[in-house]
């Protein structure tokens, strides 16, 4: 269902979050919540203003995402956080795998690196530093997808995996777009369980649109998706068969939108694709 998370139409800046600590992290735990009166707000205006298949069809029917990639370490290290071109390329390979029904293509555009030990210590979500660091970083515009790779040692981001704006805040904050994850979830990273590249394909989910499968917990309108089964809280590891809601199916544990371990995650719902595909063509003017 669907992912905590603070919206910015007229509501504020917003921000979804990952996950624990870098190298040691145990489970995805997020650290920013909506209020169901945001939720709501956020939704009414997406209802009103959703735009549809028919404004595209002029278009093919596939696009290109442009990603740039902002490698931010404290040194020249891959410890501390300089990740190589490879690793970068191998991160491009799986969001086309895992989005590969969605039409959409994501194709690496650019990639700077900067060597700033605050920035890669401390930028975390709402903080001073990372407006700063994406400000003089991001690249493109509303169709473009800003990665920023962090350490998340300290501050506001202490422990996270990751977290992302929403298409919905690109036009009251523009600069703030993007998402930022801890550099040791890149495929072959270092951090046990998600390095697999999995934290920034659901970190890409909220920056198309979607919500985390337990948003909600069991209410029926959760994730704002039908398909989804409801889910009373986020799972870990893997567990199979884990049913936290009467009704509705089994919890969605292999969804890319819940918070399981990167191998257990092989999954967009139907659902999540036609969601998606609203809003990036309603607020980030992207034809599927």
């Amino acid at each position: 269902m669907f992912g905590s998370a603070f919206f910015a139409l007229a509501l504020g800046v917003s921000a979804v979050l990952g996950s624990p600590s870098a190298l040691n992290i145990t489970a995805r735990v997020c650290g920013t919540s909506i209020s169901d009166a945001k939720l709501q707000a956020a939704e009414a205006h997406f209802q009103a203003n959703a735009v549809g298949k028919e404004a595209f069809a002029h278009l093919a029917a596939a696009a290109t995402v442009p990603v740039y990639f902002h490698v931010i370490s404290k040194d020249s290290t891959l410890a501390g956080g300089n990740v190589p071109d490879s690793q970068i390329a191998n991160q491009i390979s799986v969001l086309n795998t895992d989005y590969a029904g969605s039409g959409l293509t994501f194709s690496l555009s650019g990639t700077t690196r900067t060597v700033n030990s605050q920035w890669f210590n401390q930028v975390g979500p709402d903080s001073s530093l990372q407006t700063t660091m994406k400000n003089q970083l991001r690249q493109g515009g509303a169709n473009a997808l800003n990665v920023y790779t962090v350490g998340f040692v300290s501050g506001s981001g202490e422990g996270l995996l990751g977290y992302s704006t929403f298409p919905s805040d690109y036009s009251s904050s523009p600069k703030d777009d993007g998402v930022v994850i801890l550099f040791s979830s890149l495929p072959g990273g270092s951090t046990a369980n998600y390095d697999e590249g999995k934290t920034l394909t659901h970190e890409a989910g909220h920056w198309v649109g979607l919500y985390h499968t337990f948003q909600g917990g069991c209410s029926s309108s959760g994730d704002q998706v039908s398909d989804t089964p409801p889910e009373a809280s986020p799972a870990s590891g893997c567990p199979t068969g884990r049913d936290t809601c009467s009704g509705g199916g089994v919890d969605p544990i292999h969804n890319y939108m819940d918070y399981s371990y990167d191998s257990c995650m092989n999954q967009f719902t139907a659902g999540q694709i036609s969601r998606l595909q609203s809003q990036i063509r309603t607020y980030r003017g992207i034809s599927v």
